[in-house]
């Protein structure tokens, strides 16, 4: 009996652990005693839907009369790609961005929860991705160099700033760690250890190896070279024998070339050309509109790895030409909405405006490659055919009814339950509101992860909420009324309530598996609100099992084990108690 009660205490304690964190997640404001924590607590937010919160919802025709039939997928998964990176510079949470079909024509759904200007949104949705082909840029060039001059220009004040709080006596470790920009010793405080002369170029070595750098103290200037401006700190020399110097003087020589000297340094960076490729590179008059398609092929002998073609159409041929011409052993980029994608060396002049990207590439990132490629020309036609902008306050009503909805279902629910029930109905409320705070939960969680997890509720998904609930109740009464049936057979109390339980645990499991398979065919073949139902639903069922036998059934075996309720059961339980027959 003793491990009995330990074991029932122990599921107690875990139930009520897991009931007081469900809550105080759904219900921050509960942890007013304990303000960083409510505040934390206070940043997961539920995920509404643009029916919620208000927003644009875009509907297009996909025109697919000039594409080949054994390519329409292609191009539709294309279209779709090239309008979900559109949409993503809006900075929404949750755009939808999602394919469908009507009356045998192929449609293309945009909604963007919380966005106002529907105008900017239709503008920028059609607007054709930018795919351009860029050349170097000669040495010397005015525009870059003018660049050029500004980021260094602000690096060396940045580098007078540093130097200054180093002389004032400011940590020079600490200051390496927060300022530096080189990371080889960066992580060291800027300790370069020991280094002989010669190791570093010339103006570093200069300074370092001079007579007046005494130890321990930071060398008063910036020192400039060709990787940035260096704040340097002396912090002890040494010297290394020599052998078979023949006088003196050479002895001496030779001495100073063997002094080694342990310094660190803050580097402050130059901006390379090299290392911004948007200003490294220069525009062409070649674009996307002149590439006719890029594919996947493999040459001919086989032996390489995937590659990517491009084809151009007769004007794009001859500015390739061109470009290519005067390019020979140099790099042309590839920039898709002003993004690099890649950037082959021209190996020959190129005639026939058909190119090759050879890399070290795998099938799906050859694959992926060709696919940013063709986004660039977008290879169908979209046209508006339908548009609606739904107001935040329309959004909020929608959500307000949408709650009062469920409050008032849920009150009325549990009033029921305990007028029929008593204290079971008691537990079974308790129960309900448990799921009710973990689904909350469970909504405000998911944003935590990657954005397919997250759980966008709709008014939709609200009444599949509700629903839920009704489910929830369905188990527990499934589970009463085989408790009464057991008491009216002459069983005692504890007996009834676990033969109860695994009596009514197949009902109960048939039952929700039916609905969960039902939401697994709504989530697979709807779309938009029918799909958030489907999901919400078959989240809540899921949910409603592991309250009604994991929550309810623990409770009420902690219940049973009390004497009090036992002589007192014609009140508190609506159960006849007999002898055990057993």
């Amino acid at each position: 009996m003793m491990k009995k009660a330990q074991k029932l205490q122990l599921q107690f304690l875990v139930l009520t652990v897991f009931s007081l964190l469900a809550i105080v997640i759904a219900y921050p404001k509960a942890l007013s005693f304990a303000p960083s924590v409510k505040e934390s607590v206070e940043k997961l937010k539920v995920n509404l839907g643009l029916d919620l919160q208000g927003g644009i919802h875009l509907e297009y025709a996909i025109d697919l009369s000039g594409v080949d039939s054994s390519q329409e997928q292609e191009a539709l998964e294309a279209v779709q790609a090239v309008v979900e990176r559109r949409v993503n510079a809006f900075g929404v949470g949750e755009p939808i961005v999602q394919r469908s079909q009507s009356a045998g024509q192929q449609r293309l759904i945009v909604e963007l929860p919380g966005i106002e200007n529907i105008d900017e949104a239709k503008n920028t949705i059609k607007e054709t991705p930018f795919l351009e082909f860029r050349e170097e840029r000669e040495e010397g060039d005015p525009e870059a160099q003018s660049i050029l001059d500004q980021l260094n220009s602000f690096s060396k004040k940045r580098a007078d700033e540093v130097l200054e709080k180093a002389k004032n006596g400011d940590n020079f470790e600490e200051l390496a760690k927060e300022y530096s920009q080189d990371p080889g010793s960066r992580e060291e405080g800027g300790d370069l250890g020991f280094v002989a002369k010669g190791i570093f170029v010339p103006e570093f070595d200069e300074v370092i190896f001079s007579d007046n750098f005494e130890n321990g103290t930071v060398y008063p200037e910036l020192v400039e070279t060709q990787f940035g401006w260096h704040v340097i700190k002396k912090i002890e020399e040494r010297s290394m024998q020599t052998e078979g110097e023949d006088n003196q003087e050479n002895q001496d020589e030779g001495q100073e070339e063997q002094k080694e000297v342990r310094a660190q340094h803050i580097l402050l960076a130059k901006t390379q050309l090299e290392s911004l490729p948007n200003l490294y590179y220069k525009p062409t008059e070649l674009t996307g509109g002149q590439l006719d398609r890029a594919a996947v092929s493999f040459d001919s002998v086989g032996v390489s790895g995937p590659q990517v073609e491009l084809f151009f159409d007769s004007d794009g041929t001859r500015l390739f030409e061109e470009i290519t011409k005067r390019n020979l052993n140099k790099t042309i980029a590839i920039f898709l909405d002003n993004e690099l994608v890649t950037a082959p060396v021209v190996q020959a002049e190129i005639l026939d405006g058909r190119a090759v990207i050879t890399g070290d590439y795998t099938l799906e990132e050859a694959k992926k490659l060709a696919q940013r490629l063709n986004e660039g020309a977008l290879p169908v036609p979209i046209s508006l055919v339908a548009q609606q902008s739904i107001e935040a306050s329309l959004g909020a009503e929608s959500l307000a009814m949408g709650l009062k909805a469920g409050s008032v279902g849920l009150v009325f629910i549990m009033f029921y339950m305990i007028i029929y029930y008593r204290l079971c109905g008691l537990v079974a409320s308790l129960a309900l509101c448990i799921y009710t705070a973990t689904m909350v939960a469970i909504f405000k969680i998911s944003g935590l992860g990657p954005q397919s997890m997250t759980i966008t509720l709709t008014l939709s998904g609200i009444a599949g909420f509700i629903l839920s609930i009704g489910m929830a109740v369905d188990a527990n009464i499934l589970i009463f009324e085989r408790v009464r049936e057991e008491m009216a057979r002459g069983r005692t109390l504890e007996k009834a309530v676990q033969k109860g339980f695994e009596r009514a645990w197949t009902s109960i499991r048939d039952g929700n598996l039916s609905t969960i398979l039902t939401s697994l065919i709504l989530a697979w073949i709807g779309s938009g609100f029918v799909k958030g139902f489907a999901i919400i639903l078959m989240l809540g069922v899921g949910l409603s099992m592991f309250t009604a036998i994991i929550f309810v059934r623990g409770l009420l075996q902690i219940i049973v084990q009390n004497n009090f309720l036992k002589k007192h059961h014609n009140i508190l339980l609506p159960f006849a108690v007999s002898k055990d027959k057993d």
